[in-house]
């Protein structure tokens, strides 16, 4: 199976929902520690952009038993994620030191979680909750001082909490807002490359949303930025947890008034229009000149597949 069958058009990696994040038990400590000692509890373990993998015969197992994941090494600290048929699911981290001494066995693997995706090697119903594994525990990682106080802060709520003991100020999971969008001129749509894309690799433009913004004002500012085209009537299409650490991807479509580009260089290597026929070569990685359009797992090629079947639709 091949990634163009693993995440179908309108159905990139980290949306599917298989949990029920029941919240309502996140302040039962009583209840999580029984649901985690059941034998039905499973957990996910991550490290940075990795995630803890059990070797088997079928394949790699994202889903570990906790006595599993303690037994690789994990820290004991979990975090509540929600309920799979009635069961338990953890978010677990594991120091490096850890995961250094898993790298020499067969049973386990320690691999970067956005391979896995791209290559369909996780169940694409399990990327949702692993991305929220990956953000939380990111998160408890990077947030374990008072930001008032500067006080060692405790985990409350299943891990959906910091409490500062100190000054009692409450700290809460963040997830940042994005806007990735398609601009679209006529026949033609804009793609940028960042130096850290593969080699060949264009996709859609990207930024962070500012304080006191708009979606739609996001969009429009950083086009402008990032290539110099002005544009309008900005569409909001969907959007994509995004676990690097912790973002949403809004994936938004818009029209150019303008488009002659100026590039920020110190944003992207290069950005230019293409036009239906190269980008359909793109998106399927039939381009005559090796270029290459963003990978299905990503909302990127989403927003470019759609446009090329709308427009497919439309003159049919």
């Amino acid at each position: 199976m091949s990634a163009f069958d693993t995440f179908p058009l309108g159905q990139p990696a980290f949306v599917s929902h298989i949990l029920d994040r029941a919240a309502h038990l996140r302040g039962d400590d009583a209840k999580l520690l029984a649901l985690e000692q059941r034998p039905d509890a499973r957990a996910y373990v991550v490290q940075r952009d990795s995630l803890v993998v059990k070797q088997e015969a079928d394949g790699p197992r994202a889903l570990l038993r906790i006595d599993e994941a303690l037994n690789f090494g994990a820290n004991p600290g979990t975090i509540f994620l929600g309920l799979r048929e009635g069961a338990a699911v953890f978010g677990m981290g594991i120091s490096a030191v850890a995961v250094e001494k898993l790298l020499p066995r067969s049973d386990v693997a320690v691999n970067e979680l956005r391979g896995m995706a791209m290559q369909g090697v996780v169940p694409p119903d399990q990327l949702s909750a692993i991305a929220m594994a990956k953000s939380m525990v990111n998160w408890h990682q990077r947030h374990g001082y008072c930001a008032n106080c500067g006080t060692r802060t405790a985990m409350k709520e299943g891990g959906w909490k910091r409490d500062c003991p100190a000054c009692k100020t409450e700290h809460f999971p963040r997830t940042d807002p994005v806007v990735i969008m398609l601009v679209t001129a006529g026949d033609k749509c804009l793609l940028g490359r960042q130096k850290q894309f593969p080699p060949g690799m264009w996709s859609c433009l990207a930024g962070f949303v500012e304080a006191a913004e708009t979606i739609e004002d996001a969009v429009r500012r950083e086009i402008f930025e990032e290539s110099g085209v002005r544009c309008t009537d900005v569409s909001y299409y969907m959007t994509q947890p995004w676990p690097y650490p912790s973002s949403l991807m809004i994936g938004c479509t818009a029209r150019a008034t303008s488009e002659d580009i100026v590039v920020d260089r110190a944003e992207l290597e290069d950005a230019r229009w293409f036009d239906r026929t190269e980008a359909t070569l793109m998106l399927k990685r039939q381009h005559p000149g090796g270029l290459a359009g963003p990978p299905p797992f990503a909302i990127a090629h989403h927003l470019v597949g759609r446009w090329l079947q709308t427009d497919a639709g439309t003159r049919a």
